[in-house]
């Protein structure tokens, strides 16, 4: 691809970001499949803390069926309230909410997420939630 040419063939970072999270929902309900698409083969998942990063599609199916096997939770939705893209990447405001299942207690929490995209796919990842608040807000 000539310098400075758009690459129309795959979606820009701030389009895959979206579709990723407007993803959200079908992957707590366990319909993974078209998410995992918009992943990398040998993407990075920069997790932190205890679990470390992780690599590889596999893990994110790992992830993703361990969310949605049982899932707590029902009435879940993210809005992206800012979108900011840069060159390959991409980095989401978002406000998450949904509401406990056993206990009918409603969340709504903020969040952070940054991607790192090429050629349509997630290459990288990390990823910021207040999870206090959400914990406060359920009473756990």
């Amino acid at each position: 691809m000539p310098h400075g040419a758009a690459d129309t063939a795959h979606p820009g970072p701030g389009e895959t970001h979206r579709r990723i999270v407007e993803s959200y929902v079908q992957i707590l309900e366990g319909r993974i499949e078209d998410a995992l698409k918009l992943i990398d083969p040998e993407v990075v998942d920069h997790r932190g803390g205890t679990q470390g990063d992780h690599r590889g599609r596999e893990a994110w199916r790992q992830k993703w069926e361990r969310m949605s096997a049982g899932s707590a939770f029902h009435d879940v939705s993210v809005t992206i309230e800012q979108n900011v893209v840069s060159g390959d990447t991409s980095v989401n405001r978002y406000t998450m909410r949904g509401t406990r299942t056993d206990s009918g207690r409603r969340y709504e929490v903020l969040g952070m997420d940054m991607v790192r995209v090429r050629k349509g796919r997630i290459v990288e990842h990390w990823a910021l939630l207040d999870t206090d608040a959400m914990r406060n807000q359920l009473g756990l």
